[in-house]
């Protein structure tokens, strides 16, 4: 479409949600629709830790069994939501662009199909695996018992954690983000009001312990499912649920862009592995003041995703409408806004480095490494924000392989910059830092390089 950008009030029907996509100012359409993902984001980490609250008062072997256990869930809700989610986001809007809405609601069909095998796969997986990763992990005795009778029953009901987080991105491929936000709010108010009851017990109902808080995660997620889907099933939006005959290239169309951001997810866990693996030869100290740094820098991925998620949506609906310039514009705002809020983050923690780590530690050791972190690293967390930004736009554009360049190079500067760093140069603790502030500034620089060739190269095809 052309001309100058159509003001769209507030979208009363689809029909008012494409046109926002497709001709809304952009700025104000993306921080309007994030301002509910962002919500979403902050009812799930409530749940986090409202349950680590809850847990911890079972003592610490307790907490310790859950630890063992948050990786792995993590990266659950990471693939199925930001990864695979947003291949199905990034289908999704790319069929509704191009008016193709039959595809669009078989799109959110295969789906669905999608979300139940992988869900019983992490089931599977974690059952067999479960015990022997656990003890990888440092797991043994009172923690790895308790780590298994929690994670029994959170993988037992993997499926429902894939099939509301791929229900959600149907919807949020379709330019509705409100209901996802409202659905996990509510539950999570819920869940969290309930997790007591179930984890201690009240009255004659009586305490379950770490199966009660369990239970009470898989209940939230079942609870989402139907809610979810009755939404779907209604067709109250854009795309509604239908059954059809399973085609290869609709699922195709999804895991194209899915499988690569699994990937991808997976990658990001493993650069921060690898730069334990080297803080770890300084002792517990450093390992204790480096996890507070990448506790925050983990957290800089749920911020974004609050935005990444809309722009899955913006840049999928505009490419697949042909709208080049408009996407491109879509993805540079975001990824500088991005960069801004993520650089902003930075450069407090930089200067006021106790803001942070004081909540995690008193100990002067640890507050010492951790503000060393923070004044090499912190500024280069706008880097960060914007390569994690413009991943999200790569996905709406359906090309996932320079986002798994642009990962696997950061994991390859951090390795080869850490060993030169300790092993060459002796360059201690602050050299490690360096070396990750250096990837986080690559990292960002390789994906804005990748939109300008991605537009330029399409204009070249289309024009």
């Amino acid at each position: 479409m052309s001309g100058s950008p159509v003001h769209i009030a507030r979208p009363k029907s689809p029909g008012d949600t494409r046109a926002r996509l497709l001709e809304g100012p952009i700025l104000e359409t993306l921080l309007r629709l994030s301002v509910p993902n962002i919500a979403l984001v902050g009812a799930q980490a409530s749940i986090n830790v409202a349950e680590t609250y809850f847990v911890g008062r079972l003592g610490t072997e307790a907490l310790a069994g859950v630890s063992l256990v948050f990786p792995i869930v993590m990266l659950m809700q990471m693939m199925s939501a930001g990864a695979m989610g947003g291949g199905i986001s990034s289908a999704v809007a790319r069929a509704l662009g191009a008016h193709r809405q039959n595809d669009a609601e078989a799109l959110a069909w295969h789906a669905v199909l999608i979300a139940l095998v992988l869900g019983a796969g992490f089931t599977l997986a974690v059952l067999v695996f479960g015990p022997g990763l656990y003890r990888l992990l440092g797991g043994s005795e009172a923690s790895l018992a308790n780590a298994l009778q929690y994670s029994n029953i959170v993988f037992g009901g993997a499926v429902f954690v894939w099939l509301m987080n791929s229900l959600a991105s149907v919807l949020r491929g379709s330019g509705d983000m409100r209901t996802p936000a409202l659905i996990t709010v509510f539950g999570a108010v819920i869940m969290i009001a309930v997790s007591p009851l179930l984890i201690f017990g009240a009255g004659p109902l009586p305490g379950m312990g770490l199966r009660g808080a369990a239970i009470a995660l898989v209940a939230y997620y079942i609870a989402g499912c139907v809610l979810l889907g009755w939404r779907v099933l209604r067709g109250a939006t854009l795309v509604s649920l239908r059954p059809c005959t399973a085609s290869w290239r609709h699922f195709s169309e999804i895991l194209k862009v899915g499988v690569p951001a699994c990937l991808h997810a997976a990658l990001i866990n493993t650069a921060v592995g690898v730069t334990t693996g080297f803080v770890g030869v300084y002792g517990a100290a450093a390992l204790a003041g480096y996890g507070i740094g990448a506790r925050l820098e983990y957290l800089q991925i749920p911020i974004v995703f609050g935005l990444g998620a809309t722009l899955v949506a913006m840049v999928g609906t505009n490419v697949g409408a042909g709208q080049l310039e408009r996407a491109r514009k879509i993805a540079w705002t975001g990824g500088l806004f991005a960069a801004a809020v993520c650089g902003a983050i930075g450069s407090v923690v930089a200067i006021a480095p106790q803001l942070w780590a004081g909540m995690f530690t008193r100990d002067p050791e640890v507050l010492a490494i951790a503000t060393q972190y923070f004044h090499i690293a912190g500024p280069a967390y706008a880097f960060l924000g914007l390569g994690m930004a413009l991943y999200f736009s790569f996905q709406g554009t359906g090309r996932m392989l320079w986002p798994m360049l642009c990962v696997s190079a950061r994991i390859l500067i951090i390795a080869a910059g850490c060993t030169l760093a300790t092993r060459a140069f002796a360059l201690g603790l602050g050299g490690l830092f360096a070396v990750t502030a250096v990837a986080l500034v690559s990292f960002g620089t390789m994906y804005a390089v990748g939109v300008w060739r991605f537009f330029l190269q399409e204009r070249g095809l289309r024009g």
